[in-house]
């Protein structure tokens, strides 16, 4: 089944997940600060947000930025490498596909829940985490939760990411 989307809401949703995905910069760059990539993304993304085309450099950042999340992970810079998730999952809300698939939720609201992981991750408290997930509510404008609406519930697994993920779904949903 397939879910109408207009430019118009994409780029509210990507507006939504840059600014979920923006703390996350910190966490990166106190570990990595000559890496850009992340940052990167999140300005392409940003830049569709505001009005400009999706474009390769888009997907590029996204990319880029996911290979900046495998560095981290593999050397165990577990914050960083939630940090660099957030800002893939944001540069990837601009290519919400208009599929009624439950991991499409995850190009909404995964910057969201990355950006909690990585603080909670530098805090060492889980609280810190559940606690961001009220900031990225209330970023959520009308826009982004009608689009949520239009899609099944977050799926199930992914760790502790994913358990924020379908927590701040849940939240939404009952907005």
């Amino acid at each position: 089944m397939e879910i109408e989307l207009s430019k118009a809401e994409l780029r509210e949703v990507t507006r939504f997940a840059v600014a979920c995905a923006e703390p996350a910069l910190t966490v990166f760059e106190r570990v990595r600060p000559e890496d850009r990539r992340p940052r990167d993304a999140l300005d392409s993304a940003r830049a569709f947000a505001e009005g400009g085309e999706r474009t390769k450099a888009i997907r590029d950042g996204a990319w880029a930025a996911h290979r900046a999340y495998q560095e981290t992970r593999d050397a165990g810079q577990a914050a960083a490498s939630d940090a660099a998730r957030a800002a893939v999952a944001a540069a990837s809300a601009a290519f919400l596909h208009p599929l009624a698939k439950a991991t499409q939720v995850l190009h909404i609201l995964g910057a969201a829940a990355h950006t909690a992981r990585a603080l909670e991750l530098v805090a060492g408290d889980s609280r810190v985490g559940d606690e961001y997930l009220e900031v990225a509510r209330k970023l959520a404008g009308p826009t982004v939760i009608s689009v949520l609406a239009r899609y099944p519930a977050a799926p199930n697994g992914r760790g502790r990411a994913g358990e924020l993920t379908r927590a701040l779904d849940a939240a939404l949903r009952d907005h």
